[in-house]
């Protein structure tokens, strides 16, 4: 016996009323349906259907068996179609949001690459520092930096996340360098408007690493980053900015890392996407490029 095609039949058989319907979808005569769901019954050794000359209907044991059935079937076209799916050629609108200045200095260099490798795909780029749902404005996928909050949504880790707490030498001469996080109550500092809470910055006890927050009272909110490293550069006071926006500036001596024992680095930077059955060859090839790109980040 071929037990798929007898399941697949007991199944069509159920779904469409009758055997004469059944065989009508499936291509095969009402007599062989009926000689399968027989062979499936003796196998099992039960009765699934009560077949009368008006109505077919399930018996107690057809019942619960149909819906293990039903089940099967529905995983197994899943899993066709999920290797359809790998096959398919990525095409189509792609549209990822991220962050500006990591947009604009880490992610843009690398999609003449991406997009020579997928001809066929159209990339959608929106940098913005705010938080964009993806869902309700339509994008395939973000990019996301620091600690996440819990959400729905499928995450993919693509780099480590540093931070550091700079000033330049000018605002340091004339205020003096800071001994602890305490002392930055009495500094000049610079928020970033889209992080919240935006007046208290979290450290860590070196000892034993429990946290340590500090209120922060800006001169000086932005909601970008570039903008606060041009601050901080400026002598304007404090700024907790990412290394892959200040690295240049720590190397060339133009900025001057402060309290590094004391800084959390716990964060990463993430690709994100809405959960979906079958991830979309576009969304997985721009995903595991980022992987592979930022993999030494």
């Amino acid at each position: 016996m071929d037990r798929l095609a007898a399941l697949t039949a007991f199944a069509a058989v159920i779904e469409t009323g009758s055997f004469a319907a059944a065989a009508r979808r499936l291509g095969r005569s009402p007599s062989r349906l009926s000689r399968q769901i027989a062979d499936l019954e003796a196998g099992l050794g039960v009765r699934l259907l009560h077949r009368t000359t008006r109505a077919l209907t399930l018996t107690e044991a057809g019942q619960a068996y149909h819906e293990h059935v039903a089940r099967i079937l529905a995983e197994l076209a899943t899993a066709d179609q999920s290797v359809g799916c790998l096959q398919a050629a990525p095409r189509g609108r792609l549209r990822v949001a991220a962050p500006m200045s990591f947009g604009i200095g880490h992610l843009a260099p690398l999609l003449p690459a991406f997009l020579e490798a997928y001809p066929e795909i159209e990339l959608d780029l929106a940098l913005n520092d705010r938080f964009v749902d993806l869902i309700d404005e339509g994008f395939d996928l973000a990019v996301r930096i620091g600690r996440l909050a819990d959400s729905s949504l499928i995450v993919r880790r693509l780099a480590p996340l540093r931070r550091v707490l700079c000033a330049s030498p000018a605002y340091l001469a004339a205020h003096g360098i800071p001994a602890t996080p305490d002392d930055l109550a009495a500094r000049d500092c610079l928020g970033y408007s889209n992080m919240t809470p935006n007046e208290e910055w979290s450290f860590l006890h070196p000892e034993d690493g429990r946290p340590w927050p500090v209120r922060i009272k800006p001169r000086l909110r932005v909601n970008n980053g570039d903008a606060l490293r041009l601050a901080a550069l400026g002598g304007i006071g404090l700024g907790l900015l990412p290394t892959f926006i200040v690295g240049p500036d720590l190397a060339a001596g133009t900025l001057v890392p402060l309290l590094a024992p004391y800084l959390r680095q716990d964060g990463a930077i993430y690709a994100v996407y809405p959960p979906a059955r079958h991830l979309s060859p576009k969304v997985r090839v721009f995903v595991d490029f980022l992987v592979a790109r930022f993999s030494q980040f």
